[in-house]
């Protein structure tokens, strides 16, 4: 039941009716008995007056009342023509209709809406003045290009602003392919379409299948190398084609030199591989991987991409410690003390003839943090606890050197079964197997056994002995067996195994893991299972024992080595970041005597791409070995220069550049997605029109009747203006209610 009162439109039940009308009668009577029996007739009048008016509002207020205005139309009837100018509308994959072109032609998506805006089917709909045709673009890329990345498509937010702003809005049409990324869902639009009664209809622009294109989508490349050195440069290309393609991979610095890989793309797959690159120059280098268009692609912008990499020439500090001078530590000793980029140092625990001495030989283990801490990579053969060898203080001190300033540490068992007493040690948790105490001596092989590569293993640099990948499965077919490896059950959780047994089981574990690594707090661990790496050198000398024992120190001393300076060390994850990631800073301090920074502060001053400058106070790590942390969200692509220092202090800040890579929202050659245009129009009773159905469309459109007055409807019955008034009229009632009875 509806009725009006001027503006006031009311809509009670008809119970709430005839249950609201008896209210208010009842309340007249009792207004009445209570006025007879005032004795001051005056002030009974005003009070039962005031009692009888804010039951009226109640009442009112229960029979839903809405303030209405009808705002009439000043102009013309209007329609909206609204066309996506995003960035994915460049794609090509949208086809012509005849009525455009005969032929059928293949044009971007972009190029298929200028045909249809510039189309004189239009203009029946404005002849003799009928209506007004609006035409707008949205989602239009900034011109800023540091702010392109994060532009999209927005659909909903351009809709709701038009139905603001029009009034006398007749239908609406929207030409795009469908792909939205920012703002609210755009079935929230059409829905505020359907209340209004103003029609929406829809133009799809492009394929909803892929567009056949090869899609380099990320090139992840380390933030700095050691000249001299290789690294690997991973990437990932994702082929939308439907067979099989070979393509050159090339990648190639500023110089010109170039380096490339032949790879094979499934169809419809993501695949991810990477090329090796060797750094000869210091400094950073910007460089450039790309491959070229294959048969069928119809995309060549997203075929490369730029990154940069800093050559440094690195002073690695290492430590050897071993119990016996085993075959596996003179040859490691040797390859690490021949290596020009390591700086070496040997503890070499004699039962019968005490310490070792000589070239690289310390007296005894590190005894202050400060004098440990310099050591960027720890080997621990077949050592463990008593025996005047290490001590549980020392394994406290060794453990968090890796958790806190990301040292490596490498374990090297031995047959005397020396490391099953750090079991019971800090060092217990850094173990990245599980040993099996029946067999401490290990397990002796009567015949050479050779090492297989486990899928992580072939792609990891620690094993990339060969020159190229292409050769490295060949390296390690071809490299000699082992007759002795420790006794491992398995690998624990959250570890790669990069290596396994190729011939023996581990009970219901699988092949025996030999080469495990794993992270510990900012550190990592490797666990080398055999002690026959020294036969490597069979036939080709130093070539591949050299080549792994070198990666193993560089990979390990990696993060350490970030930005180093002085008294200060820097390092961050991820180190390839994209916009809205956040990166978390690590930073070791240290005083004027080399220990770890105790009492100092450690600022961080930020430099974003866009030249603005902010500072980070790094807190302190509740430990004693001079760590602080930070963390900052990435907000804009581009280079962010870092430089940290320890604050009333004068030494040279360490300074870097953090690159992030630039993660556009809008991409060409992705599918268009019609489904979301049909359901727009599908719940503002309206439908999707394909391109070549556009007279219908006219014709539709001229066929809808005129626009309907606007109408706004505030809802009285809970606002808040109306319960507050009558919450202040109950206030004045109760205290004249006092007053009344006081006087």
């Amino acid at each position: 039941m509806n009725f009006h009162l001027h503006h006031l439109h009311f809509s009670p039940t008809l119970p709430v009716l005839i249950t609201g009308l008896v209210a208010i009668a009842v309340v007249a009577i009792l207004c009445l008995l209570n006025y007879r029996r005032s004795p001051n007739k005056k002030r009974g009048a005003m009070l039962e007056c005031l009692r009888f008016f804010i039951a009226l509002l109640v009442v009112g207020l229960m029979f839903q009342p809405e303030w209405l205005t009808v705002i009439q139309p000043s102009t013309k009837p209007r329609i909206a023509i609204l066309w996506d100018d995003s960035k994915s509308m460049q794609t090509t994959d949208a086809e012509l209709p005849e009525i455009f072109s005969p032929k059928k032609e293949i044009v971007t998506r972009g190029e298929f809406t200028k045909k249809v805006l510039d189309s004189d089917l239009w203009n029946s709909l404005s002849a003799e003045g009928r209506n007004e045709l609006i035409k707008r673009a949205f989602s239009t890329p900034p011109e800023d290009q540091a702010l392109q990345s994060a532009s999209g498509t927005d659909l909903t937010t351009p809709l709701e602003e038009m139905l603001e702003q029009e009034t006398n809005l007749r239908a609406a049409i929207v030409i795009s392919d469908g792909d939205w990324n920012l703002g609210q869902p755009p079935v929230s639009a059409a829905q505020k379409f359907l209340l209004r009664k103003i029609p929406l209809f829809t133009i799809p622009a492009g394929s909803k299948v892929r567009l056949p294109d090869l899609d380099l989508l990320a090139v992840n490349a380390p933030t700095y190398g050691i000249v001299g050195e290789n690294l690997q440069i991973p990437f990932s290309i994702r082929s939308s084609l439907d067979r099989e393609v070979r393509i050159t991979v090339r990648v190639r610095d500023e110089t010109g030199r170039e380096r490339t890989k032949a790879i094979t793309l499934p169809p419809n797959k993501t695949t991810y591989d990477t090329i090796l690159w060797k750094l000869e120059k210091e400094g950073s280098s910007t460089m450039e991987l790309s491959f070229p268009m294959t048969q069928g692609e119809l995309v060549s912008s997203n075929n490369s991409r730029k990154f940069t990499i800093a050559g440094k020439p690195e002073k690695i500090r290492v430590l050897v410690v071993e119990s016996l001078p085993r075959w596996e530590y003179r040859f490691l000793r040797n390859a690490l003390s021949r290596d020009p980029g390591v700086e070496l140092s040997c503890l070499l625990f004699h039962p019968q003839l005490g310490t070792g001495g000589g070239p690289d030989y310390i007296e005894k283990f590190p005894e202050k943090i400060e004098d440990l801490s310099k050591y960027d990579v720890i080997f621990l053969g077949d050592v463990g606890i008593g025996n005047d060898q290490l001590t549980k203080d020392q394994c406290k001190l060794i453990r968090g050197l890796v958790e806190n300033q990301a040292s490596g540490l490498v374990f090297l068992p031995g047959p005397q079964g020396h490391q099953f007493s750090l079991l019971d040690t800090e060092l217990s948790d850094l173990l990245p197997v599980v040993l099996d105490a029946s067999k401490k001596t290990g397990i002796v092989e009567t015949s050479a056994s050779p090492l297989a590569l486990t899928s992580d293993g072939a792609s990891s640099l620690l094993t990339m002995l060969g020159d190229t990948e292409e050769d490295n499965p060949i390296v390690w077919r071809s490299l000699p067996g082992f007759y002795w490896h420790a006794p491992i059950e398995r690998a624990k959780a959250g570890t790669s195994v990069l290596a396994v047994h190729a011939n023996r089981n581990s009970g219901n574990y699988g092949r025996v893991p030999l080469i495990v690594t794993k992270t510990a707090g900012s550190g990592k661990i490797l666990h080398m299972g055999i002690d026959s790496a020294w036969r490597w050198r069979r036939g080709v000398e130093d070539k591949y024992h050299y080549r792994f024992w070198g990666q193993v120190a560089r990979w390990m001393s990696y993060q350490r080595n970030m930005a180093a300076g002085q008294r200060l060390r820097l390092f961050y994850t991820p180190e390839r970041p994209s916009p809205g990631d956040t990166v978390t800073l690590h930073a070791n301090a240290f005083d004027k005597n080399g220990a770890p920074l105790q009492d100092g502060k450690v600022t961080l001053q930020l430099a974003a791409p866009n030249g603005s400058n902010r500072m980070l106070d790094l807190s302190k790590d509740d430990n004693s070995w001079g760590s602080f942390t930070g963390r900052f969200t990435i907000d804009a692509p581009g280079a962010w220069k870092l430089s940290a220092g320890i604050v009333d202090d004068d030494t040279k800040p360490v300074e870097t550049t953090l690159l992030a890579q630039s993660m556009d929202l809008e991409k060409t050659g992705q599918p268009a997605r019609p489904e979301v245009l049909e359901e727009m129009s599908r719940i503002a009773r309206a439908r999707m029109i394909q391109p070549d159905a556009l007279p219908d469309l006219i014709r539709e459109i001229t066929a809808l009747p005129e626009p309907r007055p606007l109408e706004n409807r505030i809802p009285l019955w809970h606002h808040w203006a109306a319960i507050s008034m009558i919450i202040a009229l109950l206030a004045i009632f109760w205290v004249a209610r006092k007053f009344n009875g006081q006087f």
